[in-house]
């Protein structure tokens, strides 16, 4: 069993070496252990460093393409590289590489597809106490939406095995977390979690410039992708929401038309019959979304396929 620890850097030329030093040299049940590193466009030498201190795979991108992009690449470099399973964790030395082991046990076991190590938020130093509120937010939202465990949505020390990694398709342009648990979740891979403690980090997050632009990006991208694997049920909420409201605005104008005649409450009637279109409207954009929805996930299977059958392709490439 291949096991490949990725690592997404954008000017990480100073924290790699620790984070390289820290990660484990062999792990029971896995038979290969190496790193890959996602050099997302840095300025510095992170590229020379990571060389210099024997990460055995380099994608180097040649400009800035976001944390969501470097994810994808990184899980497609990996299983193009014969992964088995695939760890990502981050350059900043955040996370402990004493606890790859027990992250990726629940998959050796295979007990998982993906296993998430949920930090203790509470007791994260450099998390302000607005962060540490809307980091539990931003999880029940998605809990309640996807039906997950999962308690730390956000957190990048996550592990896969190869059909979860081939099943995700990373489409925001933000970040994978939330996006992966979503999907995840939507297409029944089996998900785990372990409490892991964390190292302090000094330096400012680098995916979001402030916490309104994280909240909007945020939300942004739930909506989406709970839209995206779950049309018909959005659709058809919002327009029974303006049916209900048609519905009661109907009622009251029955009311005073059978008592006082209706007069001056023709804008009532009117109301009534827009609030009507427009429910109605949702509810036939709900079928079609759901229609087309029904349509991506056939297009979702016939890529997995094709990338099963590249993979192949590739290892037949290089055992001969």
């Amino acid at each position: 069993m291949k096991l490949i620890i990725q690592i997404p850097c954008l000017n990480e030329a100073e924290s790699l070496p620790a984070t390289l030093a820290a990660l484990p040299k062999e792990i029971p049940g896995v038979d290969v252990i190496e790193t890959l590193i996602i050099d997302d466009g840095s300025t510095d030498n992170t590229s020379e460093v990571a060389r210099a201190h024997g990460v055995q795979h380099i994608v180097r991108l040649t400009t800035r393409k976001g944390l969501a992009v470097v994810f994808a690449t990184g899980l497609d470099a990996c299983l193009k590289r014969g992964a088995d399973i695939i760890v990502n964790t981050d350059a900043d030395g955040q996370y402990k590489g004493e606890d790859i082991p027990r992250l990726i046990e629940p998959i050796v076991a295979g007990k998982a597809d993906i296993v998430i190590g949920n930090r203790d938020i509470e007791n994260v130093e450099q998390f302000s106490w607005i962060k540490k509120r809307l980091q539990r937010l931003g999880s029940w939202v998605v809990a309640q939406l996807a039906q997950s465990t999962v308690r730390d949505t956000t957190t990048g020390f996550r592990a896969y095995n190869r059909e979860a990694a081939l099943r995700l398709n990373i489409i925001s342009e933000y970040t994978y977390t939330l996006e992966s648990i979503i999907q995840a979740e939507n297409k029944n891979l089996a998900v785990a979690n372990i409490t892991i403690n964390t190292n302090p980090v000094e330096r400012p997050s680098r995916l979001f410039k402030s916490i309104p632009e994280y909240i909007k990006r945020s939300l942004i991208t739930i909506v989406r992708i709970y839209a995206m694997f779950n049309p018909f049920s959005i659709f058809l909420r919002m327009g029974t929401l303006f049916m209900i409201i048609s519905g009661l605005l109907g009622l009251r104008f029955l009311f005073d038309y059978l008592t006082t005649g209706g007069e001056g409450k023709i804008q009532s009637l009117i109301l009534v019959a827009i609030l009507s279109i427009i429910g109605f409207q949702l509810i036939i954009v709900g079928i079609v979304a759901d229609l087309i929805s029904a349509n991506r996930r056939l297009i979702e299977d016939m890529l997995l396929r094709v990338k099963k059958i590249e993979l192949k392709s590739k290892s037949d490439e290089q055992s001969a």
